[in-house]
């Protein structure tokens, strides 16, 4: 069975909107873990609202480990209407996500991942499909912005790993009791 991941960037107090000025000059540690953890995956999960800020951005986009990575990497597209936008390998699911992603997690293949996409990222984590969190918490207090951790059910997670990188931000990876 496939793992579904997910990969946020947080500021301390849980804001996981965009980061402009909150979000940690990336190092090194960064993108070698970015690497690792997109180098596992074979698929990507994408909320409509991720997808239509994305596709301005990222197809031409030369920003590397991910440009690569996402401009290559089926995409899978939670949404009611199609966007007006294409972008490569990117297929559109009108369907509940839950029993959408149960099925994928069953079909072979490498993990899974969520960029993005807060309220997709919070459903699936209702429903106990996200089997890893891959977390990078930045060393500021944002303030405001939507949060991944929002109110919902008790969930636990053991952790996997811990890193920094050289501008303070913890890196931690965990999995699912």
């Amino acid at each position: 069975m496939r793992n579904v991941v997910l990969y946020q960037l947080l500021s301390l107090d849980g804001v996981a909107e965009e980061p402009s000025d909150w979000m940690a000059k990336a190092d090194e540690a960064l993108f070698e873990n970015l690497g690792r953890v997109i180098g596992a995956q074979d698929a990507v999960l994408l909320g409509r609202g991720t997808y239509d800020y994305w596709v301005g951005y990222w197809p031409s986009s030369d920003n590397q480990p991910f440009a690569d990575f996402i401009n290559g990497t089926q995409k899978h597209v939670f949404t009611s209407t199609t966007p007006p936008e294409t972008w490569s390998e990117s297929s559109f699911v009108d369907a509940p996500a839950g029993a959408y992603v149960a099925e994928l997690k069953r079909q072979p293949g490498g993990d899974i991942g969520i960029h993005g996409s807060i309220s997709l990222a919070r459903s699936l984590l209702e429903a106990e499909l996200i089997d890893e969190l891959r977390l990078v918490i930045s060393p500021t207090v944002a303030g405001r912005g939507r949060r991944l951790f929002a109110g919902g059910d008790l969930h636990r997670f053991e952790l996997l790993d811990l890193g920094r990188t050289t501008t303070g931000a913890i890196i931690a990876g965990y999995a699912r009791r």
